[in-house]
């Protein structure tokens, strides 16, 4: 008896076993089939709500890429108008310098003739300054020279006149007999 036990407890609890199982699968298949429809249904929010999620950022992605081309072009119009106003500063500035530069070009060639014409001038009045103390020079010899001549020539008189009888004093008088 003792070895039937051991096939008949484990069937008899195979058999009680497979009563709950049978009467639980259905009610577990009605169960999953409510939980697949909840995920399906729940799916089909999400995926209704991701789509409404996409297009809401599909458009204000379009909005942002919109406004941030438009933000762009402000810019880059604003630095267009900077950039053109500084190569205007820059032309000014370059045609003023230029004018200057043509001005001093004119004005140093001006002095440049001027320089020469008062170099030549001042070379013209060393040349004169020279030939004037020359000139000067020959007077004061010529001068000196005719000083010369006439001292040599009283000389020469007074030496005619010492030799001459006529020029020497007489010798004094006698003196009176008395």
């Amino acid at each position: 008896m003792k070895k039937w036990m051991y096939v008949i407890f484990p069937g008899s609890g195979l058999a009680i076993f497979l009563v709950f199982f049978l009467s639980h699968t259905k009610e577990m298949e009605q169960r999953e089939a409510v939980r697949q429809a909840e995920v399906t249904r729940q799916l089909a929010e999400a995926d209704a709500a991701k789509k409404v999620a996409e297009e809401k950022a599909h458009k204000d992605a379009q909005a942002r890429a919109e406004q941030h081309a438009a933000e762009e072009a402000e810019k880059a119009a604003v630095k267009a108008a900077k950039q053109a106003a500084a190569d205007k500063e820059v032309k000014d500035a370059t045609d003023k310098a230029l004018a200057e530069g043509d001005k001093f070009a004119q004005e140093a060639a001006r002095l440049e003739i001027e320089l020469d014409r008062l170099h030549k001038e001042k070379d013209r009045l060393n040349r004169q300054a020279f030939e004037t103390a020359q000139q000067v020079e020959l007077a004061k010899v010529a001068r000196r020279t005719a000083e010369l001549e006439e001292q040599r020539t009283i000389a020469m008189i007074a030496d005619k006149a010492e030799k001459s009888y006529l020029t020497r004093m007489p010798p004094p008088p006698p003196p009176p007999k008395s």
